[in-house]
């Protein structure tokens, strides 16, 4: 589907609203209309990774406290990638902090964007099933404390069929993973 003949808002000037941890950028839009609007997009980092990893009938995942909900998660391995850094490298390097895993295998899954109506970076999702060494995890960041989860893959597809799974790139990573052929297909609860 083209979508260039659909009208788009031109940029008439930026200007950085925050610079933390997150950066907000205030930009200054021509709308199709012709009027002039002001929208904040969160431009904190230029793409992030996530990474399901595949041992046999397992997943390994990071289960980690996320401050902004107030709670334990089960997630993906992943974070945000360097301006220079390529994605698949980004990846190879958060598995390697995060789990402390190398992978013998890193294949590209899919590439989306969490939240395309104020965030302007994509997510890059990738997929190892080949097997992976030991490595020692990076435990720098005091704010970023994760635990390396190894779950059955049924037991996975049962907590996202009940809904106790949040996060937007381990959810997508399942169906991608069944859609391609990587992974069975989902199974809800109730069913073998």
């Amino acid at each position: 589907m083209d979508d260039h003949s659909e009208p788009r808002w031109t940029v008439i000037g930026r200007s950085v609203a925050y610079d933390g941890r997150v950066t907000l950028v205030d930009h200054t839009v021509l709308l199709p209309d012709g009027s002039q609007s002001s929208y904040e997009v969160d431009e904190s980092v230029p793409f992030s990774v996530a990474t399901l990893v595949v041992d046999g009938a397992d997943v390994l995942l990071s289960r980690q406290y996320r401050y902004a909900i107030d709670r334990w998660i089960y997630d993906l391995p992943g974070g945000g990638g360097q301006a220079d850094e390529d994605p698949r490298t980004a990846a190879q390097r958060e598995l390697e902090e995060e789990l402390g895993i190398v992978p013998d295998d890193l294949r590209h899954l899919h590439t989306f964007f969490m939240n395309p109506g104020r965030a302007a970076w994509p997510t890059h999702l990738f997929i190892s099933t080949a097997g992976f060494t030991w490595a020692r995890p990076d435990a720098s960041d005091p704010a970023e404390q994760v635990r390396l989860v190894r779950m059955r893959l049924v037991e996975l597809d049962a907590l996202i069929s009940r809904g106790l799974v949040v996060d937007p790139p381990l959810i997508v990573a399942r169906a991608l993973g069944a859609a391609t052929g990587y992974l069975p297909p989902l199974r809800p609860v109730g069913t073998r």
